[in-house]
């Protein structure tokens, strides 16, 4: 399981270093694979999947009916634009320039490990994210009725 957020520098090929804490996770849960797609509930983050629990969100997705417009553009963000990663030695990934430019992460990003994936932010976003308050419109139920 992955959590926490670390602030990350891409380089200019457009590849981040997996931070160290995270390495042998990725390594031995992950196969050193992981999967590249957009975050489809925020425009400017990437979802990083490990390859295992890829192939189950994948198989949720895939068999909803495409005529359905909201199915459609799930299937697009998630399965269309999938990318598969795999360090190199130096534990670095390539990010497609394709889901850098769309969520415009450039140079420095926040890496947040969310359980079963990574989310990945530019470092902007990620501070906008994070000064938003929830409100009492934005509980939900389920909020709700935990105790913290």
């Amino acid at each position: 399981m992955f959590q926490g957020e670390t602030s990350i520098t891409i380089d200019d090929k457009g590849r981040l270093a997996i931070p160290t804490a995270y390495r042998d996770a990725v390594a031995r849960e992950c196969g050193n694979r992981l999967v590249v797609t957009y975050h489809p509930y925020e425009p400017r983050s990437l979802w990083l999947f490990p390859h295992a629990e890829w192939e189950k969100v994948r198989d949720k997705v895939a068999p909803l009916p495409p005529a359905v417009p909201g199915h459609r553009l799930l299937q697009m963000k998630l399965i269309g634009a999938a990318t598969f990663v795999e360090p190199d030695g130096s534990a670095r990934i390539l990010l497609p320039a394709t889901h850098r430019h769309a969520t415009g992460i450039e140079r420095k990003a926040v890496l947040m490990g969310m359980g079963n994936k990574f989310e990945l932010w530019s470092e902007q976003a990620h501070l906008e994210q994070i000064q938003k308050a929830i409100g009492e419109a934005d509980v939900s139920p389920a909020m709700a009725e935990m105790v913290l």
